[in-house]
């Protein structure tokens, strides 16, 4: 397995108890597929370089994973019809 960075935006329009149980389910898909959750920031609601969907501040989470490509490739499968998140990355550690 490798550890990957990821770092995702969750939606503003969301209260504080929605955007934690979205936090929660995507942890769990790394769990859930084998692999670990090395480290989880909460960076917070930050003003967006542009507008995303008609939002200007999203709320940022990073995350740390030991993960195999089953796990990653099921964290995009998922944030790609999740409406509650605005946009993902995913880089690979050196």
């Amino acid at each position: 397995m490798k550890k990957y960075e990821v770092m995702y935006i969750v939606s503003p329009s969301l209260n504080e108890e929605q955007t934690k149980k979205v936090i929660e389910n995507t942890n769990a898909i790394f769990t859930n597929n084998g692999s670990k959750v090395l480290q989880v920031k909460e960076l917070g609601l930050k003003e967006l370089a542009y507008e995303i969907q008609g939002n200007r501040k999203g709320y940022y989470v990073w995350a740390e994973v030991e993960a195999n490509t089953t796990a990653v490739n099921e964290f995009k499968r998922i944030v790609g019809y999740e409406e509650a998140i605005l946009r993902d990355i995913v880089v690979v550690e050196d």
